[in-house]
């Protein structure tokens, strides 16, 4: 499996090109830019894409679809149903969740992760091989076995940290709690995590160093000091780095819901 990614100098979010190897077909996972590296490595390469896979609606991952079919008109764009209204002038097609993609030797399983938007999608990808299926025996936490994957959250899950739920079209914590937990932590230890925005990380990193995990899973204590969040008092469960150098809060409103929200809009803890 090839992987060549762009990040932008200023959202810090990633484009993704992806084939099975040299001279085949492949395909792109957002279109945040720059995306000229990218289309300078496919003509190197000879890889031909066919599509565009989005993760979700927002600016920082779409901005550059149209860049990229001016040099393949004929690339096809894939977005959950729910997204679709947000892309505004951006002419896309819906993918479901579970509704598998072949590109050449690499199968692309679309996950259903929302919580950062309604329609978040997180792209597995894996070879025949390394094809990712139930078992009945498995290592992993949840239940998914099978050989080497690499999985492309989105805003859903980065290293270290989680995606916030404030964001234009976004659901609920517990939402995104259930993604995270009942959905990428079932994947084996060893899938390889490539987030929408920075670096890449591992399952099996995240499900032991990741400070949202660690108290989901009942290894550290919820914090209990009372703060100011978005102008309103809150409980600031838990504060952590977050993947552009900021922080990233979990608090708890008075009415005992939980929210994620920019460390930046939290005051007095």
């Amino acid at each position: 499996m090839l992987i060549e990614r762009a990040s932008h100098p200023q959202f810090v979010s990633n484009t993704y090109l992806v084939a099975d190897g040299e001279g085949g077909p492949g395909l792109f996972i957002d279109a945040g830019g720059p995306v000229e590296p990218l289309i300078a490595a496919a003509e190197r390469m000879e890889i031909t894409p066919t599509h565009i896979l989005l993760t979700h609606h927002h600016y920082d991952h779409v901005c550059e679809v149209a860049t990229l079919r001016e040099r393949w008109p004929k690339l096809e764009v894939l977005i959950h149903p729910l997204e679709r209204e947000g892309l505004g002038e951006v002419r896309a097609d819906a993918v479901q969740a579970g509704e598998m993609q072949r590109f050449g030797t690499l199968e692309v399983r679309p996950l259903h992760t929302p919580g950062h938007t309604a329609g978040m999608l997180s792209f597995l990808v894996s070879e025949p091989n390394g094809a990712v299926r139930r078992s009945s025996v498995s290592a992993a936490p949840g239940g998914f076995t099978g050989g080497e994957a690499v999985v492309f959250t989105g805003d859903t899950l980065f290293a270290g940290s989680v995606g916030g739920v404030r964001a234009p079209g976004h659901t609920t914590y517990t939402d995104l709690k259930d993604s995270i937990m009942g959905t990428l932590m079932e994947l084996p230890l060893q899938t390889i995590i490539r987030p929408g925005h920075a670096g890449a990380t591992t399952v099996g990193r995240e499900w032991e160093h990741n400070p949202f995990i660690r108290v989901w899973r009942g290894l550290d204590p919820e914090g209990a000091e009372p703060c100011t969040a978005l102008g309103e008092p809150a409980t600031l469960v838990l504060l952590c780095k977050d993947y552009d150098g900021g922080s990233k809060a979990w608090v708890r409103w008075p009415s005992g819901m939980d929210d994620i929200v920019p460390g930046s809009q939290v005051q007095g803890a």
